[in-house]
């Protein structure tokens, strides 16, 4: 879906804010750009919709250059969400939504039902939101405002650029939340930055972290936690690596499973106070496991369950540090 080959972003002073990139991020991926502060991966985001131009190498969108697309073109047909949630005042929430929809010349009543679909989507009433101006709402609405507005015109992909750090953590969990059920809807290419490893954990399907402009590992939120490539991604992972390795107790996190439908082998089962990093080998090749007390199976656990529990467990150990 977006490729990058050799791209190179250098700045007049002779310094390099990306060097030799070379990634694939997948249709329909929530792909998760994340490093510390300088790593690149704000840039990384921009080249893509040409917001900031590439030095070297070449970026493809479905194995067409970025540079062959007419910018309108490009930029119409790929959603930008960013941490200022830059909503214009003086319109309507309506109006907001519209923008480029109108811009495509899409009919009246076209766009009347999109903004309806769109406000819908995310829990807002229609009937109320709709001629609202953007001061009347608060962060969370106006930053789900900001998300539907890059969904306006069905673009396939969306970038968002720290959408939620700004808001308080309440707001921005129920959001993240919201993101993910979204995400299950609209099946989206979704390039999400952030500069928090819970929130990259809880959101993305591969993770890329970054430093000094390099990739130091692309993995999924198991292969981080499990596998780290290098010193540096152990202490970036941070307390995630230090939760892996204890035992849990898998009784109120496990599913219920129909035994009518759902085949479990007793030999296949996980106990029920294994370590996440047992149960993490274990996700990376199965989708779903089985998991057994005192010799009977009492429901299964997939990769979505342990990723939400781990999160929260960052999330928890976050507030008892701050």
């Amino acid at each position: 879906m977006i490729r990058f080959e050799d791209v190179a972003k250098q700045y007049q002073d002779d310094t390099y804010a990306v060097k030799l990139l070379n990634l694939e991020i997948k249709k329909g991926e929530f792909f998760v750009l994340i490093g510390p502060s300088g790593s690149g991966k704000t840039t990384t985001l921009k080249m893509i919709n040409r917001l900031i131009p590439l030095t070297d190498g070449t970026i493809y969108i479905e194995d067409k250059r970025i540079s062959d697309y007419e910018i309108n073109e490009l930029r119409w047909n790929i959603g930008y969400v960013l941490q200022q949630i830059a909503l214009f005042p003086h319109m309507t929430i309506e109006e907001n939504i519209a923008i480029v929809p109108e811009l495509k010349k899409w009919d009246r009543d076209k766009v009347k039902n999109r903004v309806t679909e769109l406000l819908e989507m995310v829990g807002l009433d229609p009937e109320i939101y709709r001629k609202r101006k953007p001061k009347e709402l608060s962060g969370g609405e106006q930053q789900r405002i900001g998300v539907v507005r890059a969904l306006a015109a069905d673009p396939e992909i969306i970038l968002m650029d720290e959408p939620f750090s700004a808001l308080d953590p309440i707001t921005r969990e129920k959001l993240q939340d919201d993101i993910l059920a979204l995400q299950r809807t609209i099946n989206k290419t979704i390039v999400f930055v952030t500069h928090d490893m819970k929130e990259a954990l809880k959101l993305g399907d591969r993770i890329c972290v970054m430093k000094n402009g390099r990739v130091e590992q692309i993995g999924t939120p198991e292969q981080l936690l499990n596998q780290p490539a290098n010193d540096f991604i152990l202490n970036f992972v941070g307390e995630g690596n230090k939760l892996h390795h204890e035992n849990i107790e898998l009784s109120n996190l496990v599913r219920p499973y129909d035994d009518e439908t759902e085949i479990v082998n007793l030999t296949d089962s996980l106990p029920v106070t294994a370590t996440i990093q047992t149960i993490l080998e274990r996700l990376a090749t199965e989708e779903q496991l089985p998991v057994e007390k005192d010799g009977e199976i009492i429901g299964v656990i997939n990769r979505e369950i342990i990723i939400q529990y781990l999160s929260d467990r960052l999330n928890e150990r976050g507030k008892a540090h701050e």
